[in-house]
């Protein structure tokens, strides 16, 4: 999780700042002292902005946390465009709140931006949730719909996020600011809680409940849009509480505006006959006052380091996308509970509340006593090493996941195994073309041979000849087969002998993490299944075989099923991801009506919790990285410039998340290669980023925040010389 994205207690732990050193405003009327809670020096209305930041954060996650599957379950889109789409909206969530910031800074103030947004917010919701109904529309709606809703959410999740926690500081008056130190801690709680409770819940909603008979993701996406509702009114509960400061200009707008006329001005001015000057910068001095020039040029030299920076952001958001995909094909099933693939993520959140204080108090204390000078741009660094790690090890559980995948047959081949539903043992020979030793144990009754067996053919189409040794009977049975394809002989007694049927198996690529079954009818009457769709499942009498149909996995105690004199329900049991099942349906003895169950394709056998390494390792790297990273650019850049940060700071996670696009599109590696590559990304980033930090000058905090009556010719010698040592890099 990182903290400044789900935590913009961290991101926002700054307030606005005001462009008054550069237009000065008449001074504001006496404000009356708002209402405490309890007696303490806490305004009773930031009660109303910490409920509305958990609602809101628990609508963001919960919905972002089912996003992948239902692309590719949902809209039957591919795992390369369901997590380019993903990251998309990720990178416009992160690069709208550079709109957010100007209209509530220049335009309607923080109150009036995060209402107004807040309504498209919901709107969002609405349509997204509305593109999740199966019976509304056909695809080409639902995908429509889907896609509008999420242009909203990112317009409106952006646009508040500058917004909320800086308008919850406001609340305070300027004696209180220890109070309001303790309430950023407050309202990052905040955002943690409604993150781990909704990732965890979310899942559940989709998976473990039916609506229009398959994964509910109208619930998954409607109920987090209900809180988005709860978060929008219990703001404006609050509104009379508030104390609303006017919009007071945007300073990234000055910031920009300095810098271009600074770059136009050296631009027109670039003839030999005019006096150099010391900075590239001090060309804006003929329009904008001298502080805001030095502050924008310790600006610059910040932002200057955040250049390698989106490559990290590439890997941390992944969580969501490639490793949900990853946990997709992995057995969730952990004895006592059984997890859903997007339910991993819930672990990114609970390890951020448990490292934080952990590496705070414990880890950074033993390396400070051990005599180790750990500065900031050391515990980036390392952090961006911990995610290296984190997907190299997500490259090796790829890799143990595909050698546990059923392999596919090659050029003139196919793999085959035999099913016996007949009353005794079986014995099957493959006559001809070298084939005779394969299947050289008998099979017994309602047995299926252990693996499959590789058999070679002369041409891509061929017929088959079977042996069938019955009790005292012989019988041939003849087949044709295609190559590269997996088959299922089925033997079933056909009066008072044995017959065959050859039937074609689900390739395990195919099954790409879902849940794929089908029967076989014993019965002398067509059966109808119910599995919860609103189409049954016809199956034939008299050893008659269904399609396939994908279901949702989890417990099926008691599925109906219909004849055309009867109704009887059957028993499947619990039903893993991404394994195929082949039920036979038949009249057992003194038992009634059963299903029978076997496996064509075997549920993955490597367990989810083999994801816990790379989630503990990115989650380190996160809090080694995200928390240290802004913490070390406000302490290297003016306090009027901190709203510029966030700005640079949320953009360079829009990058990262770019870069997972382009990644995914046009990559074309399989994903253990993948996360190879990643992983190779960083490493480099990391050195380049490393060589730019030992060459880094640190700016000590009295430098940039010191007292304003200090004398400019003695701050700007400071920046030359800073800047002169910074062209050596």
């Amino acid at each position: 999780m990182n903290p400044f994205q789900k935590n913009e207690s961290k991101e926002t732990l700054f307030l606005p700042v005001s462009t008054e050193d550069v237009l000065p405003r008449p001074p504001s009327p006496p404000k009356k002292p708002s209402p405490k809670i309890c007696g303490s020096s806490y305004p009773l209305s930031i009660a109303f902005i910490v409920v509305n930041e958990f609602c809101e954060r628990f609508s963001y996650y919960g919905m972002k946390a089912v996003l992948t599957l239902y692309f590719l379950y949902f809209l039957h889109w591919n795992e390369d465009t369901s997590t380019s789409v993903y990251h998309a909206f990720s990178s416009l969530c992160y690069f709208t709140p550079i709109l957010g910031a100007a209209i509530a800074d220049s335009w309607l103030g923080k109150f009036k931006t995060i209402i107004y947004l807040s309504l498209v917010y919901v709107l969002g919701h609405v349509f997204k949730s509305l593109g999740a109904i199966p019976i509304l529309g056909g695809k080409m709606l639902h995908t429509i719909l889907s896609l509008v809703g999420l242009s909203l959410i990112a317009l409106g999740t952006g646009g508040i996020k500058p917004c909320v926690a800086a308008f919850g500081g406001d609340q305070f008056e300027e004696e209180h600011a220890e109070a309001r130190t303790r309430y950023f801690s407050v309202f990052y709680l905040s955002i943690n809680a409604g993150s781990l409770i909704s990732t965890f819940i979310t899942p559940m909603l989709r998976g473990d409940v039916q609506c229009f008979g398959e994964d509910c993701y109208a619930l998954a996406f409607g109920v987090p849009g209900l809180l988005m509702v709860v978060a929008l009114v219990v703001f404006a509960m609050g509104s009379k509480m508030y104390r609303k400061p006017p919009p007071e200009g945007n300073i990234v707008a000055q910031v920009i505006k300095c810098i271009w006329f600074a770059i136009s001005n050296r631009f027109k001015n670039r003839s030999g006959d005019i006096p150099k000057r010391p900075h590239w910068l001090d060309w804006a001095a003929e329009k904008y006052p001298k502080h805001l020039i030095m502050d924008v040029k310790a600006l610059t030299r910040v932002l200057f380091l955040y250049i390698p920076l989106p490559m990290f952001w590439a890997l941390l958001d992944q969580q969501g996308s490639r490793w949900t995909l990853q946990a997709n094909r992995m057995d969730g099933d952990l004895g006592f509970f059984v997890l859903q693939p997007d339910q991993m993520q819930v672990l990114n959140p609970f390890l951020v509340l448990i490292f934080i204080p952990l590496f705070d108090l414990v880890i950074y204390r033993l390396i400070s006593k051990c005599g180790i000078n750990f500065s900031s741009l050391r515990k980036m660094a390392v952090g961006m090493i911990l995610a290296c790690l984190a997907f190299a090890v997500a490259a090796l559980v790829e890799i143990k996941i595909n050698r546990m995948t059923q392999s596919q047959p090659a050029s003139q081949e196919i793999f085959l195994q035999v099913l016996n539903l007949a009353d005794g043992e079986v014995k099957v020979t493959v006559l001809g073309n070298g084939n005779t030793s394969l299947l050289v144990e008998s099979v017994k009754s309602f047995q299926k041979t252990p693996h499959y067996s590789n058999l070679h053919l002369k041409t891509k189409i061929q017929d088959l000849y079977f042996h069938l040794k019955y009790h005292n009977l012989s019988v041939h049975n003849k087949h044709s087969v295609e190559e590269k394809t997996g088959y299922t002989l089925i033997i079933h007694e056909d009066e008072k002998s044995v017959s065959s049927i050859m039937v074609k198996d689900l390739e395990s690529k195919e099954v790409n993490g879902m849940t794929t079954i089908r029967f076989i009818n014993t019965l002398h009457k067509d059966v109808n299944i119910s599995l919860g769709t609103d189409v049954p499942l016809n199956v034939g009498k008299d050893y008659g075989i269904s399609t396939y149909r994908t279901v949702t996995g989890g417990e099926y105690p008691a599925v109906l099923c219909k004849t055309e004199d009867k109704d009887f329900f059957l028993n499947l049991g619990l039903l893993g991801f991404d394994a195929s099942y082949l039920f036979v349906v038949n009249n057992v003895t003194n038992q009634g009506l059963q299903a029978w169950k076997t496996r064509d394709i075997p549920v993955s056998q490597l367990s989810i919790a083999w994801q816990l390494p790379q989630y503990a390792l990115v989650t380190a790297a996160e809090v080694m990285f995200s928390v240290t990273g802004l913490e070390f650019s406000y302490s290297q850049a003016p306090s009027s410039m901190k709203s510029v940060l966030q700005a640079a700071w949320l953009l360079t996670v829009a990058v990262g998340n770019i870069i997972v696009l382009v990644v995914a599109q046009f990559s074309g590696l399989v994903q253990w290669a993948e996360f190879i590559l990643f992983s190779c990304l960083l490493l480099m980033v990391c050195l380049i980023f490393s060589i730019m930090g030992y060459y880094y000058v640190p700016v000590k905090s009295e430098a940039i925040h010191g007292p304003t009556d200090k004398k400019i010719p003695h701050i700007q010698g400071n920046m030359i010389n800073l800047e002169t040592k910074n062209t050596k890099l």
